[in-house]
């Protein structure tokens, strides 16, 4: 999947209109016919193309599937995000074996990039954090909106979404709460990126606030968004945190938490699961059960804390000041 979209297969297949022959697309895309073939067959066993065998020989097309996913022009592409896991996620995982031996990421291996500035591993060139941010967009833009509507929470008016990156969440909320205001507050380079790149300068509601948010202030507000950002630390970087975003927080405002929830005893779903082995190669975190986000939530002084969970991948805890 990953070097058929690198390739561009799904792009060519969907440009072209029409099932085209192992020839045609190598030809096209500039790869041996050999290697090709064999290529679209694997993506016919997962059901990322359909073959027809015709009289001129088989041709390949896309299924609804990748039309929608892994082409570039889709909106609901997970192209970037596909890179990502392809250019960086994947050469960390070829070291499982040292991560689950010694406990911590896998950077310094992978990238010869120290293991203990996670980011500064993922956004070690800009063309590397660009896909970063443009993939977490797309994760956003199939799954922003069940995290959002999980809560009713057009009461909070004043937003912060603390590591914002892109952009894509903040836009969601103000599309399905146009009455409110969001700040997205992530280090500088990234909000410099989401300028140029990301978030139209028409876009009025969305403002942004440059910081670290263990070093630095955190910018006063009704609600605070931490979507992915606690499964990336421990316990005590989490409560550090939730403890500086509890005395930012205006009385009777609430933290939102996006993540991926296992079940209580641990025994699943896998997706959450392999998340957070990747955890494990490449942060210094882990996803939690409901009641682990809880406590965490309880300690930092939020009270009224509710889970709600989306059936997708991610979901919601939203605590109360």
């Amino acid at each position: 999947m990953f070097t058929a979209c690198e390739l561009g297969v799904f792009d060519l297949l969907l440009e072209s209109g029409e099932p085209l022959s192992t020839d045609v697309i190598a030809a096209r895309l500039g790869t041996s016919t050999t290697g090709m073939e064999r290529l679209l067959d694997a993506c016919v066993g997962l059901k990322l193309l359909a073959v027809e065998l015709t009289q001129e020989g088989a041709l390949y097309r896309n299924t609804d599937i990748s039309n929608i996913y892994l082409t570039k022009s889709s909106p609901k592409s997970q192209y970037h995000i596909m890179m990502y896991y392809s250019n960086t996620v994947y050469l960390c995982w070829h070291y499982l074996a040292d991560a689950v031996r010694e406990g911590r990421n896998q950077y310094e291996r992978a990238f010869h990039i120290s293991s203990e500035d996670p980011f500064g591993a993922m956004y070690r060139s800009e063309e590397e954090m660009l896909k970063f941010m443009a993939g977490q967009n797309s994760v956003w833009s199939v799954c922003g909106r069940d995290v959002l509507v999980a809560f009713d929470l057009s009461p909070f008016k004043q937003v912060c979404d603390m590591g914002g990156g892109g952009g894509a969440l903040a836009r969601e909320y103000v599309s399905l709460y146009p009455n409110s205001t969001v700040t997205i507050y992530d280090l500088p380079k990234v909000i410099q990126v989401a300028k140029e790149q990301f978030v139209p300068p028409e876009e009025h509601r969305i403002t942004f606030h440059e910081g670290d948010f263990f070093n630095d202030s955190l910018p006063e507000a009704e609600l605070y968004i931490l979507s992915k950002i606690l499964h990336d630390w421990d316990d005590d970087k989490c409560r550090q945190l939730l403890a500086k975003v509890y005395k930012a927080c205006k009385p009777g405002g609430g933290v939102l938490l996006v993540e991926s929830l296992l079940n209580e005893d641990k025994s699943g779903p896998l997706e959450t699961q392999l998340y957070s082995m990747n955890m494990l190669v490449q942060t210094e975190g882990k996803e939690r059960t409901a009641a682990e986000y809880s406590k965490l939530l309880k300690t930092a002084g939020f009270r009224e804390i509710q889970v709600k969970r989306t059936g997708k991948l991610y979901d919601a805890v939203l605590g109360r000041k």
